[in-house]
Parts: structure tokens; C-alpha cells; sequence
């Protein structure tokens, strides 16, 4: 499962950078294709660097008139995994609310300060998303 287009775009403003790797996940946003998931391969959707920069290629995808895109225009959904490794040793844990007929909610365990700190979401990716952002907030607060 993927993190919601709006919490990745909160990352990315918070100071989240992508260096694109096979197997990641990214939408192209503003262009109406939020809902289209493409998805690094070798098979059709690669990065090519080039002098110019980085970009994103579309191999056998003519029908949507893509050839390539700059990888700044790429909007990365980490997955929860990635978003985990990212927390770092600030990761604790995670759990899951039990389902009794409600929508499971999942939290974040993080250590901050000495006190652990307890950050939800409607899936793992999610919660792990929004304490990632939390702490990306936090330090853009500290150098300020």
C-alpha cells in the first residue's frame, strides 16, 4: 500500500528527497494522473542521467505521449518500508488498534527527547508517513 498523493506532497515540501531506485513508485502530479501509479523498472519505466539531469523515461508507453519527464515532476510514494528506514533509530514500533467492527488504525512508536511519541494513520504506510513528517516539520522548525 501506498502513502495518499497529499501526504507525499507534504513530504516532499517538509525536505523529503528521492533518489529514484528500481521498484519505486511515483505518480506525476497536476497533470489529471494523480490516480496512475507508474512504478521504476527495467521493463518500461527507467532513469536515464544525462548532463541536463535526471529523467524519468517512458519506454512503449506512445499512447499516452510520454517519452520522458524530469525527475523533479515525479511525486515518490515510498513505500512502508522505506518511510521505516528513514525514522531511523527514532523508530519504536509499530501497532495496530484491534478491528472490532471499527476501521483498524495503525500508530508509530517514535522516541523523541527521551519520550516516545505515538503518531496514527489509516494504514501502515500511512502512520509511518505522517511521524516521518512530523520529524521532517520538527527540524525545519529547529533551523529556522
Amino acid at each position: 500500500m501506498t502513502i495518499p498523493v497529499s501526504l507525499a506532497l507534504s513530504l516532499r515540501e517538509a525536505g523529503l528527497r528521492w533518489t529514484p531506485r528500481l521498484g519505486d513508485r511515483f505518480v506525476l502530479p497536476y497533470r489529471d494522473m494523480d490516480g496512475d501509479v507508474f512504478v521504476l523498472s527495467d521493463m518500461t519505466v527507467d532513469v536515464h542521467d544525462f548532463p541536463t539531469g535526471r529523467v524519468i523515461g517512458f519506454n512503449g508507453v506512445t499512447e499516452w505521449a510520454l517519452d520522458s519527464v524530469q525527475a523533479e515532476e515525479a511525486l515518490w510514494l515510498p513505500a512502508e518500508d522505506q518511510l521505516r528506514d528513514l525514522l531511523g533509530g527514532l523508530f519504536v514500533r509499530l501497532g495496530a488498534s484491534p478491528s472490532d467492527g471499527e476501521a483498524r488504525r495503525f500508530t508509530v512508536t517514535l522516541l523523541r527527547d527521551g519520550a516516545e511519541v505515538d503518531v496514527s494513520g489509516d494504514s501502515a504506510a500511512e502512520a509511518y508517513g505522517t511521524a516521518l513528517l512530523q520529524v521532517l516539520r520538527d527540524l525545519q522548525d529547529a533551523d529556522a
